[in-house]
């Protein structure tokens, strides 16, 4: 297997794009490759099957979409309130349209991992992660609302913002940052 980190990051961006642009069914070797600029069979020089690009993709959004831990400790500096998890949400909203295809190269995989087992275990274990950390932030800024306050606004967020980014018409003229505040308003408590 070839050893370029630089390229590798490179493939794994180019696979993300093509999860984004055709689905979990385009994603193939050549694909990825044109997608990435390289020559036909650079891919399967870094990623032994096609699975290993499903895996390896889903732990690279994961970094795309993390935001540095200077920006987290930055955002949680103000006070803990209602008001602070919308702003939240917002900023998480932003970092997600700025990062449109990880988070549709996400939805892919996760429809994927209903016909992967192992990729499924991947992602289970990636998305626990994840929302185990937030749990853990909210509870440790002293943020309003409990753990299961946290996961309803993961449930509902992940909802809005998959309607947001594939039938964004769906709410009529309903801004994303109002409906942000109206999900949070009715989930989180006052402190």
């Amino acid at each position: 297997m070839a050893r370029n980190p630089e390229r590798r990051t490179a493939l794994l961006d180019a696979a993300i794009q093509v999860l984004a642009d055709e689905g979990a069914r385009g994603l193939t070797f050549r694909a990825v490759d044109a997608r990435a600029g390289a020559p036909t069979g650079t891919s399967s020089n870094y990623f032994r099957d096609r699975d290993q690009v499903l895996s390896e993709a889903a732990d690279r959004i994961f970094v795309r979409l993390t935001p540095a831990p200077d920006v987290i400790d930055a955002a949680l500096l103000p006070a803990p309130s209602r008001a602070l998890v919308v702003e939240l949400m917002r900023q998480l909203a932003q970092r997600l349209a700025a990062e449109r295809a990880c988070y549709l190269g996400l939805f892919e995989l996760r429809l994927e991992a209903v016909r992967r087992p192992e990729l499924r275990t991947q992602l289970t274990k990636v998305l626990r992660t994840d929302l185990d950390e937030n749990i853990r932030l909210h509870l440790a800024s002293g943020m309003p609302g409990d753990a299961d306050s946290v996961r309803l606004l993961y449930f509902a967020l992940t909802g809005l913002l998959f309607d947001h980014f594939t039938v964004p018409g769906l709410h009529g003229d309903r801004d994303l940052d109002d409906l942000i505040e109206t999900v949070v308003t009715r989930i989180v408590p006052e402190l």
